[in-house]
């Protein structure tokens, strides 16, 4: 009961001292939420079935679309639309055929917490992470001893609230196969702010349109910006500085962004190798064993554009749910510098921590500057407007479409070098 008060004050103070969002920076992987106009039932169920708590649900609720409910209401809501999270699980036959499903290519790779996010979120099944784990055990044992001794101890890091200071990085594992990410994370609340793939990510236009496009969906800039000493990084502190030239804290105009070793910018760093556990090992297995089997010479420029053409959009849809499940995700209290709790809520109502949201407005005029120094954006599968074009030819005429999974991927990019080779 206490601990309930004390949330039902936080919510109401978190309320008085945050003005009211009808547009804000939310979540962009749920419609209804970007719009803010949605249907109050419809919202309570989308906030619900992502995983938020009932007070997280409230304060996003109050905050962002200014509707003002009570706990009993709430639960009276979700209990008419029929949505429960106890006593309420799905068979053990729908659990075991979507982790097999899960298992068949990245799923393999992640622990039972990450793949409990995954039959929540993207197979819609309500089961608890005990039974997940044991399922889970029982399919894939060689994965959880392999796991389990991959264990090591995280150096201490502190941020006094979000957008105090943002990470990023570019990530070149899958680069030999054409494929190069970057991400930035938020240093207090972990956040995953973008993680983008194309064909570079040492192109400095490409890496600013990452940038500016999400400080046009948050509404707003950090106060600092971190990065390494690379040329991809200059347009993004050009940016930076350009619209930070007339703050009125310590850090504004050239301050703003910082240089520096890889070694220093630790928050994003860390994460990469989450990001190997989870999702790109299997990318890499995957095309080490095309390369093995003769299919794919990365220094034939047609097989490169070809196996962009064919898997581009398989790992940008991964990255954005690997990117989706991590800021939903529950981090446990480590120590007292990082504060506990999901990185979603973390960013988004920072007043609950008892922290102060850095976020620096945005001048229309300088972000349409900023868009005009970036140019003309690469085609979505990065390949070559030429090479694009050739391919939807043969797709056309050979009745090929777009696949939905590596295996669809695999034989449409054999076929298209098939019929390449003997046009």
């Amino acid at each position: 009961m206490a601990a309930a008060i004390r949330n039902y004050f936080a919510v109401t103070i978190l309320v008085a001292l945050s003005p009211f969002h009808a547009n804000g920076a939310l979540p962009n992987y749920i419609p209804n939420l970007r719009s803010g106009n949605g249907d109050r039932e419809a919202l309570i169920k989308d906030y619900f079935c992502l995983g938020f708590s009932y007070w997280e649900v409230l304060s996003f609720l109050l905050v962002y679309h200014g509707i003002r409910l009570s706990l009993r209401h709430l639960k009276r809501i979700l209990r008419s639309r029929g949505l429960r999270r106890r006593n309420i699980h799905s068979s053990i036959e729908r659990v075991v055929d979507a982790v097999e499903q899960e298992l068949q290519w990245s799923g393999s790779t992640i622990g039972y917490r990450q793949m409990h996010q995954r039959l929540l979120r993207d197979h819609g099944l309500v089961i608890d992470r005990e039974t997940v784990r044991r399922v889970i055990k029982g399919l894939d044992p060689e994965g959880v001893e392999m796991r389990t001794k991959r264990r090591f101890r995280r150096r201490r890091y502190a941020a006094p609230g979000p957008n105090f200071i943002w990470h990023l990085d570019g990530y070149d594992k899958l680069k030999p196969y054409g494929f190069c990410i970057h991400g930035a994370i938020d240093g207090y609340s972990r956040r995953i702010l973008w993680l983008e793939v194309g064909p570079t990510n040492n192109d400095p236009m490409i890496t600013a349109q990452y940038f500016i496009d999400c400080v046009k969906q948050l509404c707003g800039l950090p106060r600092v910006v971190r990065g390494d000493c690379g040329t991809e990084n200059i347009y993004i502190a050009a940016v930076q500085r350009f619209m930070r030239r007339n703050g009125g804290d310590n850090m504004a105009g050239d301050k703003s962004f910082l240089y520096g070793k890889s070694v220093t910018n630790q928050r994003i760093e860390a994460w990469w190798s989450f990001l190997r556990k989870s999702n790109t090992d299997w990318w890499m297995r995957f095309f080490k064993d095309l390369s093995d089997l003769g299919h794919f010479d990365n220094s034939n420029i047609i097989h490169v554009e070809c196996l962009r053409f064919c898997f581009m959009g398989l790992i940008r849809e991964e990255l954005y749910k690997v990117a989706e499940n991590w800021n939903l995700h529950k981090i446990r209290p480590c120590n007292a510098e990082t504060p506990p709790g999901r990185p979603d809520t973390l960013f988004f109502l920072p007043g609950e921590a008892g922290a102060t949201d850095y976020k620096k407005d945005t001048d229309e005029s300088d972000l349409e500057v900023a868009e005009n120094l970036c140019g003309e954006r690469c085609h979505p599968l990065g390949c070559s407007p030429a090479f694009v074009s050739l391919a939807e030819l043969i797709m056309e005429d050979k009745n090929l479409y777009l696949p939905q999974d590596p295996n669809e991927a695999t034989s449409l990019y054999l076929d298209l070098l098939h019929h390449i080779k003997n046009l």
